[in-house]
C-alpha cells in the first residue's frame, strides 16, 4: 500500500495515495459565508472549484504556528476535496501488516491505524471516514 504523509502541527498523518489526486501549493481560498466551521473555503483549480475543508478541525488538532504550505486535493466518493496540510513530507511504500490497529476504547471511527517506523509514529486516517461522520 502506497501512502502520501503530511504533518500537522507536528504530528505525522497518512492517507492512501489512491485516495489523492494532487498536491498543490497554497493558492487563495475563498471564503464561503454562513459555511460550517470545517469548510475552510473555496478554491479553483484548473477551472474546478473545491471546497477545502480545514482538516486540523475535523482531527481535532490545535493550528500549528507556521503558515499551512500545502493543499491535498482527494477523491471520496466521486467528489474532489481538498485540505490544507503544514506540509506534505513523502510518498511511502507500507506493507499492510505493518499497520498497527488501536484498541477499540482508543480508536476513533476515522483512524484506520497506527504505522510504527523506528524513528517515528504516523497516523493512518481513513479519509471517507473522516470526512463523511
Amino acid at each position: 500500500m502506497q501512502v502520501v504523509v503530511f504533518t500537522l502541527n507536528n504530528e505525522q498523518f497518512a492517507v492512501e495515495t489512491e485516495k489523492v489526486q494532487t498536491i498543490n501549493d497554497i493558492m487563495k481560498i475563498t471564503k464561503v459565508p454562513k459555511a460550517p466551521k470545517y469548510i475552510k473555503g473555496l478554491i479553483n483549480l484548473r477551472g474546478n472549484v473545491i471546497s477545502l475543508l480545514d482538516i486540523n478541525l475535523l482531527l481535532d488538532i490545535d493550528k500549528s504556528s507556521t503558515e499551512q504550505q500545502n493543499i491535498i486535493i482527494l477523491k471520496i466518493q466521486d467528489e474532489l476535496v481538498g485540505i490544507v496540510v503544514d506540509q506534505v513530507d513523502e510518498v511511502l511504500d507500507v506493507d499492510k501488516d505493518k499497520v498497527e490497529n488501536l484498541e477499540e476504547s482508543r480508536r476513533k471511527i476515522y483512524i484506520k491505524g497506527i504505522i510504527n517506523f523506528l524513528d517515528r509514529i504516523v497516523t493512518l486516517i481513513d479519509i471517507d471516514k473522516l470526512i463523511l461522520s
